[in-house]
């Protein structure tokens, strides 16, 4: 017998690539097991503005593919509030539903924890490109950013090798230097700078100045917003030798679009699938994730209050291959 009957899916916070196809996992693994489906349009606000509809395998038919989320996102000044969270957790019991997904990130989580806690079994998708929640390898929309940063290195690899350059490029990570990470090992960036490594600038310059000389036609510079802006670092570049012509690109939102990797769309649709397979077995307040391979679930109240880990020894490896 089946703990839940009806179940809502929603979308929240900063979009990512894969979003649509957990989304997709989610509806066909409900209507596969018998259970009725809702979408709720805009997140938590679209919660609170009963923004909710009925969904069949036609709602998510030809979405796998496609970048950002359908059922769209936005936030919820309201929702914050214990107010909204009750008036959120009633709208929900009108329709009968007593089962939520949320796909985002570490904001979304605590959305889902606060409802938990008011009587409607939550399941929360690592929906993020930052690749910045705990009790995960890898976040859904992670691997397709990175690659989307290597392609635009890339690109900017042949332009400044034109010119003799130095190219600062600014990326995605206010509080984890992921995606810098393992798109500058992947691109061969001569140096990745991340929040949770301390730097000196100064020994960049050196180091960047003594490439130079010794014939070398670019620099690729890549930094994670938390880490510093593009635009500062560029300019204490300069400062500490006039021979570095650093010019600095600022990726932004580009980051969040574009097609769904084959890894996104595979790891998005086991983890909506085992949302769905685990709410009926009764589970609820979990943080579903991927650890070596496996599907794991993780109570949300441990995910929101633990910080992710850095992967120092990949660090360490950019390092030594930068030289």
């Amino acid at each position: 017998m089946s703990a839940v009957k009806k179940i809502a899916v929603l979308t929240s916070g900063g979009d990512s690539q894969g979003m649509n196809a957990a989304l997709r996992a989610v509806v066909r693994s409900a209507l596969y097991h018998g259970i009725e489906i809702f979408g709720i349009q805009r997140g938590y606000q679209g919660l609170l503005n009963n923004d909710i509809f009925s969904m069949d395998l036609r709602s998510v038919g030809d979405i796998i593919q496609r970048g950002g989320t359908v059922l769209q996102s936005a936030r919820s000044k309201e929702f914050y509030t214990e107010e909204g969270q009750r008036k959120g957790a009633e709208i929900l019991r009108s329709y009968g539903i007593d089962g939520l997904v949320v796909i985002g990130g570490d904001g979304s989580y605590h959305g889902a924890n606060k409802l938990s806690k008011l009587g409607i079994n939550t399941m929360g998708l690592p929906g993020t490109i930052d690749n910045d929640i705990s009790f995960t390898d890898y976040t859904i929309g992670f691997d397709t950013a990175v690659g989307v940063v290597v392609d635009a290195i890339n690109k900017l690899r042949d332009t400044m090798s034109s010119h003799e350059r130095a190219s600062v490029v600014e990326v995605m990570g206010r509080h984890c230097g992921d995606i810098a990470l393992h798109a500058g090992l992947a691109s061969g960036a001569e140096t990745i700078l991340v929040p949770e490594v301390p730097y000196d600038l100064g020994e960049v310059a050196q180091r960047m100045t003594h490439n130079f000389a010794m014939g070398k036609r670019h620099s690729i510079i890549v930094v994670a917003e938390g880490a510093g802006k593009g635009d500062d670092i560029a300019k204490e570049l300069s400062q500490h030798s006039k021979q570095i012509d650093a010019r600095v690109t600022v990726l932004g939102h580009i980051q969040r679009g574009g097609t769904p990797t084959p890894f996104d769309r595979n790891l998005a649709s086991r983890l909506g699938d085992f949302a769905v397979r685990s709410l009926i077995r009764g589970e609820s307040d979990k943080a579903c994730g991927i650890i070596k391979g496996e599907l794991t679930l993780t109570d949300i109240d441990k995910v929101v209050n633990t910080k992710n880990d850095f992967d120092h020894e990949m660090y360490e490896l950019a390092l030594r291959l930068s030289q």
